[in-house]
């Protein structure tokens, strides 16, 4: 029996093992404080849930899809796990997909948005005990780089194994984080002021500055 034709569903261990891993990693980079925090922690979360739930325990997208999937692509073994990188099959990958363009690509994704995530909670954290504006590394060049960098992980999973589910979530978490970095940046603007206003005129909010300047006021802040 050859890889491709081994069922790789079911496996409901496998779906709290690698969500739990995931969850707790994004949890070490950024843990939540307030209320908000956790309520967009809890999203990310299901998000996760809802990917492996998929791709190790019960594929609903391709059983969804299955009519089109097997009229459009015939031969191939829907319920294989490496038919579950649908981008990689769709596109005529024909290698292991785990080193197809789109799985690398999502790699690359995934772990620089948990290392952009945590280089920019190691410099907000220092800056709020200091009851300082966070402005520098990541915060130089983007206002909000730990939302960044939790769209970044959301993207880079969204292009290993797509789903209905995610694919539905994606756009909502989006909305989620961009209201809460103009909730931030009001918090930020009335502890802050002036100092908050000169920082937002010269930082892009989420797409990063690429000439390098550094931000020259004394403080560091609290705005993810």
């Amino acid at each position: 029996m050859s890889h491709d034709d081994v069922p790789a569903y079911g496996l409901w261990s496998l779906v709290i093992i690698n969500s739990a891993i995931f969850i707790m990693f994004a949890y070490s980079f950024a843990p939540p404080k307030t209320l908000r925090d956790w309520r967009s922690f809890g999203a990310f979360s299901a998000f996760l849930v809802a990917l492996f739930a998929e791709m190790y325990g019960f594929p609903l997208t391709i059983y969804l899809l299955s009519g089109w999937l097997t009229t459009r692509f015939p031969g191939v073994n829907w319920y294989s796990h490496d038919a579950g990188y649908l981008l990689e099959t769709m596109f005529g990958w024909k290698a292991n997909p785990h080193f197809g363009p789109f799985h690398i690509a999502s790699q690359v994704l995934i772990f620089g948005g948990f290392i952009l995530t945590a280089a920019s909670w190691k410099i907000l954290y220092a800056a709020q005990k200091a009851h300082r504006l966070a402005t520098t590394g990541p915060y130089a060049r983007i206002r909000h780089p730990q939302y960044v960098g939790f769209v970044l992980v959301m993207t880079g999973f969204l292009l290993q194994w797509p789903t209905i589910i995610t694919l539905a979530m994606y756009p909502i978490l989006v909305y989620m984080y961009v209201r809460l970095a103009r909730r931030e940046e009001r918090d930020a603007l009335a502890e802050f002021g002036a100092e908050y206003e000169q920082y937002a005129a010269e930082v892009p909010r989420f797409n990063p500055r690429l000439r390098w300047r550094p931000h020259a006021p004394a403080s560091e802040s609290h705005a993810h």
